[in-house]
């Protein structure tokens, strides 16, 4: 049937987006509405941290008596040997970069480390969410210095892997000996078993990848050849992510059979910051048991996960609210952690 001005109905037709029905109606609703749902709870969490920040912590301060008190009274020799390690716990984290990349063609070395480990630890504080902001830069600043992309994904995946597998097994250890009773201090279910058990699944799922990573991927890329337009698109990248874990883990694994030195980075960035924090403790006053300060330290920083913008208070509120929880002091908790 013809319009008005002579043309007909089938050209409008033809002339339609290739893709304009790749999405049919009720899908791009469904899309939008979980987009929508995914900034609304996103907002509620951020909301919610500040919630609790109020809650629990501003009571803490409002007496300000005591703190200032606490504040005026500080040990400025354990408050510099807090900076000290704090800074060694950097240069551990740059001697794990450099003892990845360096052997793999050797193009980076000690100069390029310290550069790029500070701008990632930058780009982390500007956006928190588990350091994707610092893995980002870190990656581009890798490509930027000559690396291929495989050799760039295998490395940062095993320097991720190594660096989190210790706070993971932290989490396990001192989770499960507080439980237990093995380690001397309060015990809640809520900041002991649970983030040990989170812990232990967590080392599970990621070792399980070196045996099940091919079923894994052929599920992934069935569902990516089953799906259309965006989604397929998703599927298709999750589908590498296997191939990926597995080639972090391997060089991950091939680090520990040669024994790396730089391994002992690792160990050392975690180590030497909680260092920091319990010589922090020591200059306000007296520091909690090592398992609780481990602990206390560790599930705060989970709060890290929550994306919002620089990390404003994130961590600090979530280690300050374990700490409360642990029955630390307000106070000192405040002045430590802070």
């Amino acid at each position: 049937m013809s319009t008005p001005s002579g043309e007909s109905d089938a050209p409008r037709t033809e002339a339609r987006s290739p893709g304009a029905d790749a999405h049919p109606p009720h899908e791009r609703s469904s899309r939008s509405f979980f987009k929508r749902h995914r900034r609304v709870l996103l907002a509620m969490l951020g909301a919610a941290a500040v919630v609790g920040f109020f809650y629990y912590v501003v009571p803490q301060i409002a007496g300000l008596g005591s703190t200032l008190h606490r504040l005026r009274a500080a040990d400025k020799w354990w408050l510099g040997l807090g900076v000290v390690v704090e800074a060694l716990s950097i240069g551990c984290e740059i001697v794990l970069l450099h003892g990845i990349f360096a052997r793999r063609g050797g193009r980076i070395g000690w100069r390029a480390s310290y550069d790029i480990e500070l701008a990632g630890g930058a780009a982390t504080k500007v956006f928190a969410a588990a350091g994707s902001g610092g893995v980002a830069l870190t990656v581009w600043a890798l490509r930027a210095a000559g690396r291929k992309p495989e050799e760039v994904a295998d490395g940062m995946v095993c320097f991720e892997l190594l660096e989190y597998g210790v706070y993971m097994a932290a989490l396990v250890i001192a989770g499960f000996g507080l439980w237990l009773g093995v380690f001397s201090g309060p015990a809640p279910v809520g900041l002991t078993l649970i983030p040990a058990v989170f812990g232990l699944c967590v080392i599970l799922i990621v070792l399980s990848a070196r045996v099940a990573d091919s079923p894994f991927e052929r599920f992934l890329a069935r569902r990516a050849a089953h799906s259309q337009g965006r989604a397929k698109q998703r599927w298709s990248r999750a589908a590498t992510l296997p191939r990926v874990l597995r080639g972090g883990l391997d060089a991950a694994f091939a680090m520990l059979r040669r024994r790396d030195p730089s391994l002992l980075g690792a160990l050392g960035v975690w180590g030497f910051d909680i260092a920091a924090l319990w010589a922090s403790f020591r200059a306000f006053g007296h520091a909690p048991p090592g398992a609780v300060l481990v602990m206390g330290y560790y599930v705060g920083t989970l709060a890290n996960m929550l994306p919002i913008p620089g990390g404003i208070g994130a961590v600090e509120g979530g280690m300050i609210g374990s700490f409360l929880a642990f029955g630390v002091n307000g106070s000192l908790a405040v002045l430590a952690v802070l």
